[in-house]
């Protein structure tokens, strides 16, 4: 192995960046992370991964290429990063050319999601499918697109974005300006603001910690019923989703991922067990 290429992978999360080493897509060693929400600006927190990078070449010399993943609207080939609503300082940075300037490596930068559905696609729960979906749930609700064999980015790149696409035409107003979008309902912040209010509403009130997904999981799991009804809403507001994904798409399956989809068959019996008729789905 010493002697083939190796490259780094890096996932730029809302809390925190998490960077490895990647042989042959297996991870063979692991960075520490990188907290975000310590840098007020782009430019440091850029230098901070670099930093990192350089940590890794200078135990495995063989490394050649730099991937970037990151929760944003991401100009493919250029590299630019649009926005990120959950970073400060991220706008309109231009973080391929910055990178490689820095590492003098070659750098890709895209969409975390599309990140995920080029993964499942090749080497996961979609390998040899032609046409699927792959959707995280996470902080926000992002998504990936593959139809007849090829990745879909759409005219500016920002194809595939689930948790943009409204659930009510009179929901609160999102990031972009679109009412009732997905995410706006099933983020990990939506679902412990949900948990919480309705535990009030109950006259057992939680503390916000204790109404995190996480905990709802267990809770639910224990026969809470107000865990397990709000793990019911939030399937059926992710079906709404899901099924015009469907008739939209028609894909052979659907991936979700991410950490709101730990939650598993709480979340996801509801969903194959509506009236909606949907291809397979895989949790991954």
């Amino acid at each position: 192995m010493s002697d083939l290429p190796l490259a780094i992978g890096i996932d730029f999360g809302g809390t925190s960046v998490k960077s490895g080493v990647l042989y042959r897509g297996n991870l063979i060693e692991e960075a520490p992370r990188i907290e975000t929400q310590e840098f007020e600006e782009a430019r440091p927190l850029i230098e901070r991964i670099h930093q990192t990078v350089e940590e890794l070449r200078s135990k495995h010399p063989r490394i050649e290429a730099i991937g970037v993943g990151m929760p944003g609207f991401v100009d493919f080939p250029t590299g630019m990063v649009h926005n990120l609503t959950n970073v400060k300082g991220w706008q309109r940075i231009y973080l391929k050319r910055e990178l490689n300037e820095l590492a003098n490596l070659p750098v890709t930068v895209e969409n975390d999601a599309n990140c995920m559905a080029y993964a499942e696609w090749k080497r996961g729960a979609g390998r040899g499918m032609r046409h699927l979906v792959a959707i995280t749930l996470g902080t926000g609700v992002g998504g990936g697109i593959v139809v007849d064999n090829h990745m879909v980015r759409g005219a500016n790149f920002v194809a595939g974005e689930l948790g943009q696409t409204s659930i009510d035409y009179q929901g609160p107003d999102g990031a972009y300006g679109n009412r009732g979008s997905l995410e706006d309902y099933v983020g990990n912040q939506q679902i412990t603001d949900l948990a919480h209010a309705a535990y009030a509403a109950a006259g057992t009130p939680r503390e916000k910690s204790e109404c995190e997904p996480a905990h709802l999981s267990t809770l639910a799991r224990q026969g809470d019923q107000i865990a397990l009804g709000i793990w019911d809403s939030v399937a059926k507001m992710l079906s709404t989703s899901l099924m015009n994904c469907c008739w939209l798409l028609n894909p052979e399956a659907i991936i979700i991922g991410g950490g709101v989809a730990k939650a598993g068959d709480l979340l996801f019996n509801p969903v194959s067990y509506t009236h909606l008729t949907l291809p397979t789905i895989y949790s991954v």
